[in-house]
């Protein structure tokens, strides 16, 4: 909304108002001029000379745009996330797709046990996919606990490991303990370049935009990992 150009000609005073706008987007579209030169502690004249050097007749036009700004923002946001959804779900239709999850569900179906590990959100998806697989008729279990001994009876097992990043430590290492048990791997990852796909004997990856915040928060979409999940079981 504000140009770069624009923005280069703020003084200090102008610049504190800008980086509390941009922080307080939804907050300021209802803020009066006193207000909002209040929570950034300068003038209400300094506030007035920041929307007219943005371009604006003074801070009621500049809340108008502004608050339009932010619905349009919002809603091309929308259609992006819709547009990658989209772009995934075609890619999930053709034969090369197709076919290798009827593979990696040929293998499921034959296994002796079925273990799913994850931690996060990644951890409820295992939950709902022990669950899912399990209606089909398919006993499988989720394992919480990544500090679990993996021992010689779980051997020859099929391990469904779900991590967005592939590069979860405690998921790489339980992978690790369980292929010395002769279990096979499935990953589930964002993308098929992580360590842990590279470990694993089957990898499906979904290819979309990664949003990890840190602090091992992650709000990366998983409707392509309830889509896997779901059509593995289906083929069950």
């Amino acid at each position: 909304m504000i140009k770069y150009e624009t923005i280069k000609t703020f003084n200090d005073l102008e610049m504190l108002v800008y980086n509390y706008v941009m922080k307080n987007k939804q907050t300021v579209i209802y803020m009066t001029v006193r207000e909002l030169a209040d929570a950034v502690h300068v003038s209400a004249s300094t506030v007035i000379r920041f929307c007219k050097k943005a371009g604006f007749e003074g801070f009621s036009e500049f809340k108008v745009c502004f608050r339009m700004y932010l619905k349009k923002e919002e809603t091309q946001k929308t259609e992006e996330d819709l547009q990658e959804l989209q772009d995934y779900f075609q890619k999930a239709e053709t034969e090369s797709f197709q076919n290798n999850l009827n593979e990696i569900a040929a293998v499921v179906k034959s296994a002796k046990r079925v273990i799913f590990i994850g931690l996060g959100t990644s951890g409820i998806l295992g939950k709902y996919g022990a669950r899912c697989f399990s209606n089909e008729g398919k006993y499988s279990q989720y394992i919480e606990d990544p500090f679990l001994p993996i021992s010689e009876e779980m051997g020859e097992s099929v391990v469904i490991a779900l991590s967005v990043s592939g590069e979860t430590e405690q998921i790489i290492q339980m992978v690790n303990r369980f292929r010395q048990n002769n279990c096979r791997i499935i990953s589930i990852t964002n993308r098929n370049s992580t360590t842990l796909a590279k470990m694993s004997d089957y990898n499906l990856s979904y290819y979309v935009m990664e949003h990890d915040k840190g602090n091992h928060i992650n709000t990366t979409t998983q409707i392509p990992v309830l889509y896997l999940i779901e059509a593995i079981g289906r083929r069950l």
